[in-house]
């Protein structure tokens, strides 16, 4: 067994040279060069199953480096270029182990390092804390100090001990720091004991009983010691405590010859208070203090000054940094690098100046002390007319309640345009930047309304002349600016939910003057409510269909209007002046008010009536196929247009479009005013398997290309458009707020005092998110702007400057404790370039497939993510946060969509469904292909439905005044009952001690209750299904329930799946009584498999074989007899026209194999019938292999996941060669032998009807009932087992055999094995077949 990918916590970091960076996750050694762009180069395991928790390098060198102590590590001076060898050695440490490693650098490209083990792992009897190297001589010695107050010498190739020493306060370490100079007598140990004590003593001072008093004391914190830092050119200490503090202490020089300990009476220099929680780590510099802690932030310290903070680096998820370095900068201007590694199993890489000034991700605001005339009310941010736009370059437009329009440029103020009295005490006002026609040159314009109904439109270069228009003859609620290809186009919200519209283009006459080609377009008309104006428009150019319209309006409703394409009107590619018949060219001398369309006006043709609630939809967006709006309600909501073909009574087909949402994206908690989401464009350049998405362009994307003139056609390819990444910008209370809801982390902070007043952010007219960005906004009569941090992101565009460099991406930041794989992809055969993950650390290219795997964690979010197994990547496809409680189960049905071999892009569709605490149901479908611009898998969400036991109660008024009696039921299990095109029927485990069945319609997008039954009385912990058929060809259905007590509970619910699938109405069916109770576990069953297994022609029944894991760490089998009893003469089940038959269980027989784990069996796999896996809160992985006599152990690995919760295994997809042409199939797959028609097997005929797509049909993803044709670990070469299929063509049942010879032969390749094991992140394991080990 080997590991193919590992997400666990960031334990180690370590600099070398400014050059290289060294992580540690769990056991194993990282590489990464700094050069160019940081990437991995090598990693290799080195503890085994312990974590690696320091790494200390050692430099050949004929003098001893100057050594700076800094958060526990040292890092060492860079090497001339002609120092030899060029290598290191490594001391590698975590937990009771100590190893030694040799990084080997190439000159000439450093990115080739490769490690080499120099020595076995060298088993300590005590807790190493920290470890450095002596320099007197060319010998392999280190000092090591451990967890009870002691040090040793170690001879660290040979593992020899050469002395030891401990404190005479024998207490307990939380953190320790050696002081080294060049022998063992010149050491000196800084020690953060359990009683919030730092303590100074000196290893190589002891007494004859290798005993050596404390030297220095030094009292204050209120909390443990878990880290501590040492700057021996100030003689400076900094601590970090449990109490959420920073000391900085004043100790003088440690260290050196004699082992000085510094002043006899040390000071606290500062505490610096400025974490939300613990704080881990600490690292001392010149002028700064570098600090992280479990908030999940790192803080720069000038402690110099005053100490505040200048600058907040943030990223990780929840669980915060368990890692720390900074290295020691390069003396230029390049600054120093900061890495951080997280709970989340994520590791993130900045650049810091070292004169850097006070900032952070909350800006600051800045008086443009506006010198006009009256009081702003409305402020507009105005593009530059240069292509290459910058923040420096715009301008700011505000309008006054006197109806002066003033522009603010280059911090000066100059009048604009000044209205007429109906412009005066109320007006809006919206900008846009056009282009000129037949011109390379942009123009700005200007629009302001009045609540008399009339509008000004004028260019801000030239604003004294301009052009009037009438918008009715009522208030103007909002204006709206719609960029087209080559036009603009105005749409003016009036009185009576009328909408009016102009398209207008800017070109140069025979004088190079500008001219205005305005033209009337009909108005909208919006639905009758209150509240009834437009607050939102996206345009949607089409020609087979026509022009389309999505509107949103202040009651939050989703409008979708459709203009005639017969109408030369919204043809773009019209002259709009000569559409109206005559050209109506507008100069900017004349003043002139067009009128209506002739009294014509549109209706929507579909709507989603407050879909954003009363608060109103704040914008809508389209990207590439899908739309993204956003409202008050706190919710981004991804939709469509969809065509729907409509039959009428000539016959002909007419198609009808309306509007469908496909997924809500909640913001952060408390967030709740969104105002736009702004698309990420993506970057084609991969690094290690992942891809630096933060590489956007601040341009709009390029021109829709052209549509086949089949409309249905068009809007089947239109919506295959995937959910591209963005990020939501809104008000969060009192602060503008750019949020990121994959990474859920907050981008751009600042403190405006909320919505509630004019304000404008740059940029404004593009859907692309740059990494920056600035806001404009009118408080008390002033009017302020934040600056942009930079004007252009770190290194090309790749990161901003707060977001860094991401070397690996977080999953969960708390433990994860459900896992579904849902399949594999396989990367397009003509895709080249360096694609994220294709290529394995050594470089060799490998399989390009990727597995498909989603995690329920405690943080309430699923996440979708797609794993490399050959190198190890992982990306995140998305992440699903409508969960309120942690996930605790979840299944999966999945089929494949496309071409199973690699010559184009494989696809997957499953349906989610996933149970949370809090009564919580959630059922998405996912759609899982690949990505061709981002070169990577991409996920596309679609909400199904939502379910809550206790929707009444979120629904009651004033629920806060009121206690609730009742506690909420948490969903423990999840097994699928039943499936079908029409419902999906699924058994829920709960902690009330209720069984509920429950029916998914992804059709009709509802979850019902079916049943609920309190058998069991107590918390049901697990549950499981199986299928079974009898000699007739008859199903059963079986369920199997475990609870707290140690008891199982087996149902029929053979009437109940097949009622519920059929999708007639009918009354819900009655609970029914357990067939049988068996008693398997002393205390509560946590976890259970189910496998069956016909006992011949001749015999009416079969075995049912349950394994079970429970909290008394015991693994029990038990084996039930199913009979199936005669009923009038006839067996069966259930169906229409004939009743039940009914079925005879009782024990057989039951195995016990006590202690099979160290703890609680927290979960339990069947990777195929006779072999199982399990795992528990122990951290091993052991195999089992069940007879009909005994529980035979097989293996046991040693997982790197602590708390393991969640458990998936499978077996690999192969390469199938089948007359001469490769296809893939798992071996999961089905093999069949039997056949109809003479010269052609079952195989052949499966493999025609399926297309060799491995599961074509529907299967349960997470299930236990999984197929499969290889025993792996099995060292017998003959297993037949004969299963059932849930092929959809029940009247050709396919009767599967599981022949291993038969497999081998027909496969030729080794099989492998895969297990998933989750908890505080997740590791993939490859499992070898030993027959060909």
């Amino acid at each position: 067994m080997e590991t193919a990918a590992l997400v666990v916590p960031v334990t180690a970091l370590e600099f070398l040279q400014n050059t290289f960076l060294l992580t540690g996750e769990g056991p194993v050694l990282t590489v990464y060069t700094l050069q160019l762009a940081p990437k991995a180069c090598t990693s290799v395991p080195v503890l085994q199953e312990h974590r690696i928790h320091g790494i200390r390098p050692r430099v050949f060198s004929s003098d001893p480096p100057q050594i700076s102590f800094t958060e526990s590590s040292r890092e060492t001076k860079s090497l001339s270029s002609t120092t030899e060898p060029s290598y290191y050695d490594l001391a590698v440490f975590g937990g009771k182990a100590v190893r030694l490693l040799r990084l080997h650098l190439d000159v000439p490209a450093v990115e080739h390092a490769r490690l080499e083990i120099l020595s076995p792992i060298i088993a300590l009897r005590d807790w190493v804390l920290d470890i450095r190297w002596l320099y007197e001589d060319k010998q392999t010695l280190v000092c090591v100090a451990v967890a009870h107050n002691g040090a040793l010498l170690l001879d660290i190739s040979s593992g020899t001990a050469l002395a030891q020493c401990s404190c005479l306060e024998g207490c307990l370490l939380y953190s320790a720091l050696l002081v080294v100079h060049k022998t063992w007598a010149d050491t000196v140990l800084v020690g953060g004991t359990v009683f919030n004590q730092l303590v100074l003593w000196k290893p190589g001072g002891g007494e004859s009983d290798n005993k050596a008093p404390v030297e220095r004391r030094l009292l204050g914190h209120t909390g443990v010691i878990f880290s501590i830092s040492y700057l021996q050119e100030k003689g400076w200490l900094a601590s970090a405590s449990d109490d959420r503090s920073v000391r900085v202490w004043a100790v003088g020089a440690l260290g050196g010859s004699g082992g000085n300990c510094g002043d006899l009476n040390p000071t606290c220099l500062r505490v610096l208070f400025g974490h939300q929680a613990r704080v881990f780590s600490v690292c001392l510099s010149l002028r700064k203090v570098f600090s992280a802690g479990e908030d999940g932030t790192c803080l720069i310290w000038d402690w110099v000054g005053v100490g505040t903070v200048l600058r907040t680096l943030k990223g990780h998820r929840a669980g915060g940094i368990r890692a720390l370095a900074v290295s020691t900068g390069r003396g230029d201007d390049t600054g120093r690098w900061v890495a951080t590694g997280g709970a989340d199993g994520g590791l993130r890489l900045w650049k810091v100046q070292d004169n850097e000034e006070e900032d952070s991700v909350t800006e600051t605001t800045t008086d443009l002390e506006f010198s006009g005339q009256g009081t702003p009310k409305v402020v507009c941010v105005v593009d530059s007319e240069a292509d290459n736009q910058k923040w420096r370059q715009c301008s700011i437009l505000v309008c006054t309640e006197k109806g002066i329009v003033y522009r603010n440029r280059d911090g000066h103020w100059e009048l604009v345009w000044q209205g007429s009295p109906e412009f005066q005490s109320y007006c809006v006002m919206e900008t846009v930047g056009v282009r000129v026609k037949d011109s390379p040159s942009r123009a700005n314009l200007c629009a302001v309304g009045s609540l008399s109904g009339a509008l000004k439109v004028f260019h801000i270069s030239d604003p004294h002349n301009g052009t009037v228009l009438q918008a009715g003859s009522g208030k103007i609620h909002s204006l709206t600016w719609q960029q087209g290809e080559e036009y603009v186009y105005l749409l003016a919200s009036g009185a009576d939910g009328q909408v009016y519209r102009w398209c207008i283009d800017v070109r140069l006459n025979e004088i190079r003057a500008l001219v205005l080609g305005v033209k009337c377009l009909p108005p909208f008309v919006l639905p009758a409510c209150a509240k009834r104006w437009l607050t939102a428009a996206v345009r949607l150019p089409t020609k087979p269909a026509g022009t389309l319209w999505v509107c949103g309006d202040r009651r939050g409703s989703l409008l979708l209007f459709q203009e005639d394409p017969k109408k030369g009107y919204v043809d773009e590619t019209t002259d709009c002046m000569q559409a109206c018949g005559k050209p109506h060219e507008i100069d900017i001398t004349m003043k002139e008010r067009p009128q209506g369309h002739n009294g014509l006006t549109l209706s929507p043709q579909s709507c989603l009536f407050g879909v954003h609630g009363k608060q109103g939809v704040t914008s809508i967006s389209e990207y590439q196929g899908l739309l993204y709006s956003t409202g008050r309600d706190g919710c981004v909501r991804i939709f469509s247009v969809h065509y729907k073909p409509k039959e009428t009574l000539e016959g002909s087909d007419v198609g009808i479009l309306h509007l469908e949402v496909l997924r809500v994206q909640r913001a952060c908690k408390g967030m709740e005013w969104l105002e736009k989401a702004l698309i990420l464009e993506p970057n084609n350049s991969a690094e290690n398997g992942t891809i630096n998405e933060f590489e956007s362009q601040n341009t709009i994307r390029e021109s829709l290309t052209e549509r086949p003139e089949d409309q249905e056609n068009w809007f089947k390819m239109e919506n295959k458009g995937t959910e591209a990444r963005f990020v939501i910008f809104g008000f969060h209370a009192t602060q503008f707020v750019v949020w990121d809801p994959l990474r859920q982390e907050k981008l751009l902070a600042v403190p405006c005092g909320g919505g509630h007043r004019s304000w404008s952010f740059w940029p404004n007219h593009t859907a692309v998110w740059p990494g920056y960005g600035a806001l404009v906004f009118i408080k008390k009569g002033s009017v302020l702007a934040s600056e942009p941090p930079r004007e252009s992101p770190i290194s090309g565009g790749r990161t901003a400057r707060n977001e860094g460099w991401i070397l690996r991406e977080g999953i969960h930041g708390r433990g994860i404790g459900s896992v579904c794989r849902l399949g594999s992809i396989w990367v397009p055969r003509y895709t080249k370039g360096n694609i994220a993950g294709i290529l394995g650390p050594d470089g060799v290219q490998g399989k390009a497939q990727w597995e498909i795997i989603v995690t329920g964690g405690e943080d309430t979010s699923l996440t979708v993510l797609a794993v490399h197994p050959n190198s190890g990547g992982v990306k995140v496809l998305s992440v699903i946060t409508d969960h309120i409680s942690s996930v605790r189960t979840m299944e999966a049905l999945t089929h494949r969509v496309g071409q199973s071999f690699p010559t184009e892009s494989q696809s997957l569709s499953a349906l989610l469904i996933s149970a949370s605490g809090r009564a919580q149901i959630q059922c998405y479908r996912l759609w899982i292909g690949w990505d061709k611009h981002r070169l990577t898998p991409s996920c596309q969400v679609v909400q199904v439905a939502s379910h809550r036991l206790d929707e009444h109660w979120e629904r009651r008024r004033n629920r806060h005044k009121t206690v609730k009696m009742d506690p909420e039921t948490r969903y423990m299990s999840m097994a699928v009952v039943e499936h079908s095109k029409d419902a999906v029927v699924v058994a829920l485990a709960c902690s009330d001690g209720a069984v509920r069945l429950f029916s998914v319609n992804e059709v009709k997008r509802q979850i019902d209750l079916l049943w609920e039954t309190f058998y069991h009385q107590r918390c049901v912990l697990s549950i499981a299904t199986c299928s079974l058929e009898d000699g007739k060809g008859d199903r059963h259905k079986l369920l199997f329930s475990a609870a707290t007590d140690g008891k199982i509970a087996v149902w029929d619910l053979t009437r109940a799946a097949s009622s519920s699938t059929s999708g007639s109405p009918g009354r819900v069916p009655t609970p029914p009584i357990p067939c049988l109770t068996v008693s398997a576990h002393q205390s509560g069953v946590n976890t259970l498999a189910v496998w069956a297994q016909t006992q011949g022609q001749q015999d009416c029944g079969c075995l049912v074989t349950v394994p079970s894991g429970g909290d008394d760490g015991q693994l029990t089998v038990s084996t039930i007899r199913v009979d199936y009893l005669e009923y009038n003469g006839r067996s069966g089940g259930f169906t229409q026209d004939k009743p039940q038959a009914h079925l005879s269980l009782h024990l057989l027989s039951q195995l016990n194999m006590p202690l099979a784990h160290a703890g609680p069996l927290t979960a339990l796999k069947l990777l195929r019938p006779g072999l199982i896996v399990t795992t528990s809160s122990d951290q091993r992985v052991c195999f089992w292999e069940i007879c009909s006599t005994a529980i035979n152990h097989r293996g046991v690995l040693c997982s790197h996941v602590a708390d393991a919760a969640g458990l998936a295994v499978w077996e690999e997809q192969v390469m199938v060669v089948k007359d001469g042409r490769r296809k893939t199939g798992s071996v999961a797959d089905k093999v069949v032998v039997s056949g109809k028609t003479e010269g052609q097997t079952r195989l052949e005929r499966f493999e025609q009807k399926a297309g060799w797509r491995g599961c074509q049909d529907q299967e349960v993803a997470d299930g236990s009932q999984e197929k499969t044709c290889d025993s792996i670990l099995d060292k017998e070469t003959e297993h037949r087992e004969e299963m059932q299929t849930d092929d959809q063509d029940e009247n050709d049942p396919i009767t599967e055999i599981a022949l291993k010879t038969s497999c081998e032969k027909r496969l030729g390749q080794e099989i492998t094995g895969w297990v998933l094991v989750s908890g505080q992140g997740f590791q993939l394991l490859r499992i070898k077949n030993k027959n060909n080990d």
